[in-house]
């Protein structure tokens, strides 16, 4: 990690600004922990935790067996008792193993016992493609999750949020589930040195423009920005909103951007059919219909397993020429 001068702050990777929000969390808060596969001495498989379990110890940063269902009722149970567990699953594939836990107890236990158990437990994992490991570690289901009351969904977009999102999220008295998109870990950029928790309910305005809105959130972020520059050469503005947050999601953004411009893509890497981009379509349809000048667009991941081959994987996933294209589309038809 190299520095840069004080006014800017710090050069640091996304990958490093969550292992600042670890181990901010861990000195803060005596009552949290950090528990997964090969978080410890190994420093987890994606190198997020490395050097946190010489620092802390293994009461804090603590190993589990290779059982996702049994690691994630285990942090349950600790938030049951009173503790701040964070617990780290290696990939959203993965987390489908865990899905009796955080669906039918994690999400349902405040409302089963009559509001008398919160379940203060956040759940990082590791979601989406680019990467070439193949279908069983490169999906994006963090839509489905978003589709289950008692949970809150959401996924770092940006270094800030990476760094801010997980104390506020500790903060909460329910279940959060935090999806980081394995393609920005390496991801590098200046984070001010007075950098912390932020808020996790709004939407964000990453670039504004006045033509068309491209609505997306985490691992599709940087893309859509690249696919706004594309269009600006084009002479098309582009506003670029970050959802950030997928349950609950902030319509009155979603709807104030379309209200500027009139136009709206939804990008998502998870697949088109029942995905994220029909909630936010809908939505956009219900509260803003009378806005739009062209009929919603959604860029999504090909209706497919993600392949392991690169070339086919890249044409699996949105892009931001395909992004662009779409947007240009709209804004000129046929043009």
């Amino acid at each position: 990690m190299s520095a840069s001068s004080p006014e800017q702050g710090r050069t640091i990777t996304y990958r490093e600004a969550v292992r600042e929000a670890i181990r901010d969390a861990l000195t803060r808060d005596e009552l949290a922990f950090l528990m997964g596969e090969d978080v410890a001495s190994y420093g987890g498989c994606f190198g997020v935790s490395h050097g946190l379990f010489d620092e802390f110890g293994p009461e804090r940063v603590r190993d589990t067996p290779l059982s996702e269902s049994g690691y994630v009722g285990a942090g349950i149970g600790a938030a049951l008792g009173g503790m701040h567990p964070i617990v780290e699953i290696m990939t959203v594939n993965f987390a489908l193993l865990a899905l009796d836990q955080i669906v039918n107890n994690a999400a349902t236990l405040l409302h089963m016992s009559g509001g008398q158990l919160n379940v203060p437990i956040v759940i990082r994992m590791t979601t989406g493609a680019g990467r070439q490991l193949a279908a069983q570690h490169s999906h994006s289901f963090e839509g489905w999750f978003a589709h289950v009351p008692g949970l809150r969904i959401v996924t770092p977009g940006t270094l800030e949020d990476a760094r801010g999102m997980l104390w506020t999220a500790l903060q909460d008295p329910d279940p959060v589930l935090i999806f980081e998109h394995g393609g920005l870990y390496g991801v590098e950029g200046v984070l001010a040195d007075d950098a912390g928790p932020v808020d996790i309910d709004v939407a964000a305005v990453r670039r504004a423009g006045d033509d068309v809105s491209l609505i997306t959130y985490g691992g599709c972020l940087p893309r859509t920005l690249r696919a706004a520059e594309l269009l600006a050469e084009d002479g098309i503005s582009a506003e670029v909103l970050d959802l950030r947050s997928l349950r609950p999601l902030d319509t009155d953004a979603i709807l104030a951007s379309v209200a500027r411009t009139h136009r709206a893509v939804v990008i998502d890497e998870g697949w088109r059919s029942g995905g994220l981009p029909a909630e936010v379509s809908a939505r956009i349809m219900e509260g803003a219909f009378y806005e739009l000048d062209a009929p919603v667009a959604r860029v999504c991941a090909a209706e497919v397993p993600v392949p392991f081959a690169q070339h086919l994987e890249q044409a699996a996933i949105p892009r931001a020429d395909g992004i662009a294209r779409v947007a240009r589309e709209l804004v000129r038809p046929g043009g």
